[in-house]
């Protein structure tokens, strides 16, 4: 079989019917679509994208080139300075219960209960309990399995999350006094702190506040968290507990 024969039969095999031809699979198509952004991204003129595309395959059109020659049109770009830009991070999940998830997950950070507070983390956290590839796509309705994992968390490590009682309005305020006791508690277990130090006490020396447990508002606990979580991570060598 002669070389033209060959080549013939190769092209009959690739262009067959049920198997996507050069022109039409995945990846000449974005190679073509990668020339195409690379010569806006670079401000060509037409006549000097053409130009290129002639010098490296003998073609005016970048839709007549082979795979091959699309390869060393994006490579000659890349010579230029080109770069293709990260795609970029998808938007995080802005529903009610996936902001509640988040200002958990950061709670718990602030706990020592979870290494990682990022949104990344939290999205693989919520994947294994909703079992859905991320929060923005879950059905609303089984978004409590992700809030009760995490309350389940909280709780295994001294966070009451028992809200029975309390007027819903006091709720935040509730938790996050909480949140604040059961990091002081943390504190004085490895003995970071006195024993008898209380929340006026850390609150002065740590974050140079003076404040009430019961009177500090909503954003004063936030602080207060974080400065304590800051700490307690200090007392434990950067090496907090995992989520378990």
């Amino acid at each position: 079989m002669n070389q033209f024969a060959r080549m013939a039969k190769f092209q009959h095999a690739v262009d067959r019917p049920g198997r996507p031809s050069r022109a039409t699979s995945p990846g000449h198509r974005l190679l073509l679509a990668k020339v195409h952004l690379a010569a806006k991204e670079l401000g060509l003129a037409d006549d000097d994208y053409r130009g290129i595309l002639f010098d490296e395959t003998g073609k005016r059109s970048a839709k007549d080139c082979t795979t091959a020659e699309l390869v060393r049109v994006v490579e000659r770009f890349k010579a230029r300075g080109w770069a293709q830009k990260p795609p970029k991070a998808p938007r995080p999940a802005d529903h009610a219960a996936a902001m509640k998830a988040r200002a958990m997950w950061v709670s718990l950070h602030h706990l020592c209960a979870i290494d990682n507070p990022s949104d990344q983390a939290l999205e693989a956290f919520a994947k294994r309990q909703l079992k859905c590839e991320r929060m923005q796509w879950a059905n609303q309705g089984l978004m409590y399995r992700l809030i009760e994992a995490l309350k389940a968390i909280a709780e295994r490590h001294g966070w009451s999350q028992d809200m029975a009682g309390v007027r819903p309005e006091a709720v935040p305020l509730v938790l996050r006094r909480g949140l604040v006791e059961a990091i002081l508690q943390k504190l004085r277990d490895c003995a970071f702190i006195p024993a008898d130090w209380d929340f006026e006490r850390v609150a002065h020396e740590f974050a140079g506040m003076r404040l009430s447990l019961i009177l500090a508002t909503a954003s004063e606990l936030d602080v207060i968290a974080r400065v304590l979580g800051d700490q307690l991570r200090e007392a434990r060598g950067s090496a907090p507990e995992m989520v378990r």
